[in-house]
């Protein structure tokens, strides 16, 4: 049977969805392994996210809790709000009670990207505060380290992203993900696809 490995993000600005698509292209290059896209429900009201300029939504299927049990393992993504994951995710997060008091998640192997408006607005503690979500489901964090190699020293140009996980900065909204960036995201989906496939096949 094939691992299956979901790939679940929120995105208002369409950052974190295109990492998304890299992460699911790089989970899918490992054989035997099934990569899906979701995303999480929207929160928000369509005329307050017309007077955001939010772009029309991608077509990733809705998840529900459900559909995580599911899943071999996962890489979640949302934009950060003041250094934490976007309210929207934390909302569906928040859903996922009856799957923490059967512990269906636990020993599933999960990693986490994210998108920032500037250099210091949260690369790593949108990553670190997140990680609380997986302790309470008993899930594995797989950060990607240092394994991106000579990537995670670029100082030529700016790159989002850290030991914890793929990133990106969005800056006004303006600024879409680089070349670097999108192959790191690559990179992660393809390490933690890895990591889960083993982890399936040692059960």
């Amino acid at each position: 049977m094939a691992t299956k490995v979901y790939i679940v993000y929120y995105s208002m600005y369409g950052h974190v969805e295109k990492l998304a698509q890299e992460i699911k292209k790089g989970a899918a290059s490992v054989e035997g392994v099934e990569a899906k896209l979701w995303q999480v429900p929207e929160t928000l009201s369509e005329e307050v996210l017309g007077k955001m300029g939010g772009p029309a939504k991608g077509d990733s299927p809705i998840i529900t809790p459900n559909d995580l049990a599911e899943a071999d393992g996962f890489v979640f993504g949302f934009p950060t709000r003041f250094g934490m994951m976007a309210a929207q995710f934390k909302a569906f997060l928040d859903a996922t009670g009856g799957l923490w008091r059967t512990q269906q998640l636990a020993g599933k192997p999960a990693g986490l990207f994210y998108s920032t408006g500037s250099q210091g607005g949260g690369q790593e503690t949108t990553a670190l505060t997140a990680i609380t979500q997986l302790v309470h489901h008993g899930m594995i964090f797989v950060p990607i380290g240092y394994t991106f190699g000579a990537g995670m020293f670029e100082m030529e140009q700016i790159k989002g992203g850290s030991p914890y996980g793929a990133g990106t900065f969005a800056g006004d909204g303006s600024r879409q993900p680089t070349d670097l960036e999108l192959e790191q995201a690559f990179h992660q989906g393809k390490h933690i696809a890895t990591i889960a496939k083993k982890l399936k096949g040692s059960a």
